[in-house]
């Protein structure tokens, strides 16, 4: 698989505060599919629906392995509310996943487990270097421009809000 190169010193085109969104699994117990494969195969099918729907807030996100028992994504949101307002949708996919979960976890007795950490970064409170790099972390889901645009020095970069 051929990935593109950007050349130079990029930096994300982020603009305004910016959510950032750790989800993940973590297999208590390789025998037990019946217990983490629905709450493994339900995640796919969440991001699929945000990403197929632009103004659900979703910016970017990467899947990620912790280990052979961990399992997580790191998304970016464009805003707090729109992640809120997605998690508590009961049109979309998350309200019957969070309520499948529950289930499996009360009759598996810890053979899954499940975590998330979310972060709102105000504007001026983050900063990205990307040097002859494909589109990674934050310049991928919101786009990269030239470093020069935000400032040459990482704390010029970090002094705009």
């Amino acid at each position: 698989m051929s990935v593109k190169l950007i050349p130079g010193r990029q930096t994300a085109a982020a603009e305004g505060d910016v959510v950032v969104f750790l989800i993940g699994m973590r297999i208590n117990a390789f025998r037990a599919p019946r217990s983490w494969w629905p709450v493994f195969t339900a995640m796919p099918r969440m991001l699929r629906e945000l990403s197929e729907d632009k103004s659900s807030g979703l910016l970017g996100y990467r899947l990620l392995f912790g280990g052979p028992r961990i399992v997580y994504v790191l998304q970016y949101w464009e805003s707090r509310d729109k992640l809120l307002a997605y998690a508590s949708d009961q049109d979309r996919r998350h309200r019957p996943a969070w309520a499948a979960f529950n289930r499996y976890a009360r009759a598996g007795k810890g053979h899954v487990g499940i975590w998330h950490e979310t972060y709102v970064v105000p504007a001026g409170s983050y900063e990205c270097i990307y040097s002859d790099m494909p589109a990674f972390g934050l310049g991928a889901a919101t786009g990269v421009i030239p470093v020069g645009q935000r400032g040459e020095r990482a704390a010029e970069r970090l002094a705009r809000g």
